[in-house]
């Protein structure tokens, strides 16, 4: 029996998030059917993020025991054959039987993509929030620092979170704007469930003058989700990338090739 880690990318728009549910189609369930077909056998693989219904992931990563005798670098090709084209399998390789994608020490790194236009983009609408009023992006710099480090983030989840463990580190958290896009980039060792979209829809209400960048150390003390801004919408949110042990998965490296914050910054409305 041996284990095969996957990298994979894809666009959630069509599929109810990527854990197993029974009201609708969901990223892991495609891949359990599509590795079964491959290999003859039943597979059941394990991600290391439940990403929600309509977000996406460029370097999400799965594992998946099995006796196949395909090479492990090979069931990247054999199963994209196999897959439908809004899910793609980057990379495939072994790990010890004992490696688990969730309980690894590993930083996390998402992005979240706003349209800041008077007037809506349909080239954008699957991948970016619309937000059709002004936002000062540095305002929300100023208060995205105060999310920075670690601290309980209770305020930051969906009520419905089921661990009582409500603190997490963030890394880092940038707000970058190029033209009429808005990226807040955000890295951390574990975010709790709507976390990144909480903080999104946060900071576009900081953007907007609702809250003033020194509120969110008192949104953060409250420890109460009602004090926080609204859950952002999943289209503009992505899983760029995880990285284990000092090694970042490809679609963490598609994010930092000849990128930064410092160059980027020179670089239907619900809010």
């Amino acid at each position: 029996m041996r284990r095969i880690k996957l990298t994979v990318a894809y666009d959630g728009t069509n599929y109810c998030g990527w854990q197993i549910q029974p009201n609708g189609i969901t990223i892991e369930e495609v891949l359990n059917q599509k590795l079964s077909r491959l290999t003859g056998e039943e597979i059941h693989v394990i991600g290391a993020s439940r990403t929600d219904s309509g977000v996406h992931a460029l370097g999400n990563i799965a594992v998946f025991d099995t006796n196949s005798t395909i090479p492990p670098g090979r069931f990247a090709c054999a199963v994209n054959q196999k897959l439908p084209e809004d899910i793609v399998v980057i990379q495939s390789e072994e790990v010890p039987q004992g490696w688990h994608p969730r309980y690894q020490d590993c930083t996390k790194y998402y992005e979240y993509h706003i349209l800041n236009s008077p007037i809506p983009n349909p080239l954008c609408r699957l991948t970016t929030s619309h937000v059709s009023f002004p936002l000062d992006e540095e305002k929300m710099q100023a208060a995205a620092n105060y999310l920075t480090g670690t601290h309980d983030f209770k305020s930051f989840c969906n009520i419905r979170t089921n661990t009582d463990d409500t603190i997490r580190t963030i890394y880092s958290l940038d707000v970058i704007r190029d033209g009429e896009e808005i990226k807040i980039r955000v890295s951390g060792n574990g975010f709790l469930y709507n976390m990144v979209r909480i903080i999104a829809g946060t900071l576009i209400r900081v953007g907007r003058g609702f809250y003033q960048p020194e509120q969110i150390k008192e949104i953060l003390d409250a420890k109460e989700r009602t004090e926080a801004g609204v859950t952002a919408p999943p289209q503009g949110l992505t899983l760029v990338g995880i990285e284990y042990s000092g090694h970042v998965e490809r679609g963490q490296n598609i994010l930092r090739r000849n990128t930064s914050p410092e160059r980027e910054k020179n670089g239907k409305n619900l809010f």
